[in-house]
């Protein structure tokens, strides 16, 4: 009989700072409150969404 090793795979994480308007984290906080989800986990989401949706710029024509 084999047995396997249970793994459980890290993930590696950084601290950054961002300054955001009043506004934003206030509207942020809101949906947090509604879905019961971390700051955190909102502000992660919603750049992963962005990244992955960010749309191609179109290539810049070389007329001289």
């Amino acid at each position: 009989m084999c047995i396997v090793a249970f793994k459980i795979p890290k993930e590696e994480y950084i601290n950054r700072t961002f300054r955001l308007r009043k506004e934003l984290v206030d509207r942020m906080e809101t949906i947090c409150n509604d879905k019961n989800i971390s700051l955190n986990k909102l502000t992660v989401l919603c750049i992963e969404y962005a990244l992955d949706n960010l749309e191609d710029d179109p290539p810049e024509s070389s007329s001289k």
